[in-house]
């Protein structure tokens, strides 16, 4: 018989003499039992087959029913459905789903995707790095293919996740310098001329992310209590309109946006989405900041200045209620903010530098003025004191200050 009445293996021989096995492995949808066949020249082969898959299903590792999909439809089937009930929209627009229509399928996409060895990723990371991707992208990648690649196992279409079969590419995180306290001087007075100048006093006093000034909202700032609550300000992403982003991006606007391009959807002529839209902070927790008392008062210039732009605009003006807007109350691009901090650096004389190092800057000018790390943290906002950490920076100064209280310690 092919099919035991209690479920238990079976192993028979046909009239042909070709010997099968059936092994009860669950339950299919439809509550009938799911068998799975095996089949061999000898006895000894099949009972082989049938023991190897009936300890697979002891341990939970039975491969799933129907044909195995590829890297490339399980990868897309996970950025549309399993990434985002964890990751944020804006992670998988700006950052999982370039890496899988750009990276990930090309290089790996047609493979079938049990059949996916560690070998194949090695090759592909050393062709990521080959194309001069830095470590850390690399190590991005593999963490996101591990984290889908674990998924497929939970659902048994793979019965390991190869990428834990293999070493995490390298990376050593680069030591980032805070600018100077006399850089920092220098962009403010240039600024201080400049139209949204205040915009970058609120980078340094503050320590905000980009999208938290660009988010400032009046109604949130109490220049009386000298005190604001921050939130985001971020533009949705877009999203292709058409059927076949991969086709899209390989055919239709590869010359225009780059094989890296991380707004890739921007180009595709039937694309939706953009929209503005206000967020809580990272930590999804909107949180008080108090402002510093000289800060107050370049804001109440800025305010004044705004209204009259809003006067000249008149029905043109969007109202949005934004600290920091063009001069139509529309809001800033973050590309054209940092637009202007490159050129304010260098008007300024400062050497090139991140936006984001103004907040490394206001971390560390906050610690040089002796505030305690654990108020730094509420400050910036950060969830953990480890994270706030990696923010700061020894400077020669502190460690001055440091070596003189041991040498008053030691010798008074």
């Amino acid at each position: 018989m092919s099919r035991n009445a209690n479920g238990r293996s079976s192993i028979y021989e046909d009239a042909n003499g070709v010997w099968h096995g059936w092994v009860t492995v669950g339950v299919k949808a439809n509550g009938k039992p799911d068998r799975r066949h095996r089949r061999g020249a000898t006895k000894t082969i099949v009972t082989k087959k049938v023991e190897d898959l009936e300890r697979m299903r002891d341990e939970g590792r039975a491969p799933a029913l129907g044909q195995k999909p590829s890297v490339r439809k399980w990868f897309l089937f996970w950025l549309e459905n399993i990434a985002p009930l964890t990751a944020s929209e804006a992670t998988i627009i700006n950052v999982y789903r370039p890496k899988v229509i750009n990276r990930i399928i090309p290089g790996i996409g047609e493979h079938r995707l049990d059949r996916l060895g560690p070998e194949h990723l090695e090759v592909f990371y050393s062709a990521l790095k080959r194309s001069g991707l830095s470590s850390k992208t690399i190590l991005d990648y593999h963490r996101m293919i591990s984290r889908s690649l674990k998924m497929a196992h939970r659902r048994k279409l793979v019965t390991v996740n190869v990428a834990t079969m293999i070493d995490a590419p390298s990376h050593v995180d680069t030591e980032i310098e805070p600018l100077l306290q006399e850089d920092a001087r220098a962009i403010l007075d240039q600024a201080s001329a400049l139209r949204n100048g205040a915009r970058w006093s609120v980078a340094f006093a503050l320590g905000l992310r980009q999208a938290e000034a660009l988010g400032m909202r009046w109604r949130y700032v109490d220049l009386e209590k000298g005190q604001l609550r921050v939130f985001q300000l971020k533009r949705r992403g877009f999203a292709h309109g058409c059927g076949d982003p991969v086709a899209c991006v390989q055919t239709r606007h590869k010359d225009t946006c780059g094989p890296d391009c991380v707004g890739h959807a921007r180009y595709c002529p039937e694309r939706g989405g953009g929209e503005w839209e206000f967020r809580k902070p990272k930590g999804r927790k909107t949180r008080p900041v108090p402002i510093p008392e000289p800060l107050i008062p370049l804001l109440r210039a800025h305010k004044a200045a705004q209204a009259a732009e809003r006067l000249a605009a008149g029905s043109a003006w969007e109202d949005r209620d934004l600290v920091f807007c063009r001069p139509d109350g529309r809001p800033i691009d973050a590309r054209d903010d940092w637009g202007s901090w490159q050129s304010l650096l260098e008007a300024a004389g400062v050497p090139p530098a991140r936006l984001h190092d103004a907040r490394h800057t206001a971390a560390t000018l906050l610690l040089e003025q002796g505030v305690d790390i654990r108020v730094v943290q509420e400050i910036l906002g950060h969830s953990s004191l480890a994270m706030t950490k990696r923010y700061t920076h020894v400077t020669s100064r502190l460690a001055r200050d440091a070596a003189d209280r041991m040498g008053k310690a030691l010798w008074g």
